[in-house]
């Protein structure tokens, strides 16, 4: 068999390890490897010499591991046979990764179980051709970034999976999870930093896109309901407290001798102000001067029932609802300013 004079690597794209297709070699052939490429000899399966890019003439004296392998003697074209395989050292920055189910987590809020899906890319580059080779080329002539790919990819899963469940343990639920994004790439990437450094290979960066539940998802969307209905009760509650303290003013003011008059009048306005309608107004106007007149007399007055109203909207009459009922309906939207409201001592509605 005729002996190569010239051996390079002329495949481009996605390869990243090629082997060169003859190992009927010569001394004083020229070794061609071209920038972002390295080229190891293999001699039985044992690797020895590694070039960097530039164009060397093969001698005994730049491969000395494979000419003590083979006690070539010095100078002249003494034929020899090697593997010769070269590596594209370039990064590759587009990887892409999901999880191919969804894993069930449970959300720290409110126990209910979720599907929940992730995907983003990474970047790599060989690092170590030797290492690389002895680990996963095996028989394979070349290897491309799929096979990369393909080979981390059960690593990759189960470490985004145990990443993602700790996010939940630390009680970070999947409506707030966006936040976290940078957080968890970090994670990821310090977590599969070694595993890739154990093949040869660097990864430079690694990226959470997404971490989501699918919305038609009938768990999803009983989280998401709770969670508005949740806000929900929260703004309501914030409005019935507002609404106490404020009868706690008129109240105070009712029991205070000669002050009857200026600081009734602002108790009611604060009623007003609380959108229950200029009708309830007056009621409250009428009560507080009953209050001041029977705080001058010497008999204590009368515990005071809860004020019930009756509304009429709608072209119906509803009721009678105390006051914090009347408050949720506005906070709920179930009645508007315009609906009319009367109770026990108005004139009329």
């Amino acid at each position: 068999m005729t002996a190569i004079d010239v051996i390079k690597c002329d495949v481009v794209d996605d390869t990243l390890v090629w082997k060169f297709p003859s190992d009927n070699l010569r001394l004083g052939s020229q070794l061609v490897v071209r920038p972002g490429q390295k080229a190891v000899f293999v001699y039985r399966g044992k690797v020895t010499d590694l070039f960097s890019e530039g164009t060397v003439t093969l001698n005994t004296g730049n491969i000395p591991l494979l000419t003590n392998f083979l006690s070539l003697p010095f100078g002249g074209n003494t034929p020899f046979q090697a593997e010769v395989w070269f590596f594209n050292t370039l990064s590759k920055l587009e990887t892409k990764w999901g999880l191919p189910t969804p894993i069930q987590v449970e959300d720290p809020k409110y126990g209910i179980i979720l599907p929940v899906r992730a995907y983003g890319q990474y970047g790599f580059r060989i690092e170590d051709p030797r290492m690389l080779l002895n680990k996963l080329s095996g028989v394979q002539s070349t290897l491309t970034d799929d096979d990369i790919a393909r080979f981390v990819q059960g690593k990759v899963v189960s470490s985004v999976g145990t990443i993602i469940g700790s996010l939940f343990n630390e009680n970070i639920g999947i409506l707030n999870i966006a936040s976290k994004l940078d957080h968890v790439s970090s994670m990821a990437h310090e977590r599969l930093s070694d595993f890739f450094s154990g093949y040869g290979l660097a990864l430079e960066n690694f990226y959470f896109m997404s971490i989501n539940s699918p919305e038609d998802d009938p768990s999803y969307r009983k989280l998401k309901e709770i969670t508005e209905k949740r806000a929900e009760l929260q703004m309501i509650g914030r409005d019935i407290y507002q609404f106490d303290k404020s009868m706690d003013v008129m109240k105070t003011a009712a029991g205070n001798e000669g002050m009857a008059g200026g600081v009734m009048q602002a108790g009611l306005g604060a009623g007003i102000g609380l959108g229950l309608g200029a009708g309830i107004g007056g009621a409250f106007a009428q009560q507080s001067s009953q209050l001041a007149q029977t705080a001058q007399s010497a008999v204590p007055p009368p515990v005071p029932t809860p004020a019930q109203y009756h509304l009429f909207f709608n072209s119906q009459q509803y009721g009678p609802y105390d006051q914090q009922v009347v408050t949720q309906m506005l906070a709920n939207n179930s009645i508007t300013r315009d609906a009319m409201v009367w109770r026990q001592g108005m004139a009329q509605w």
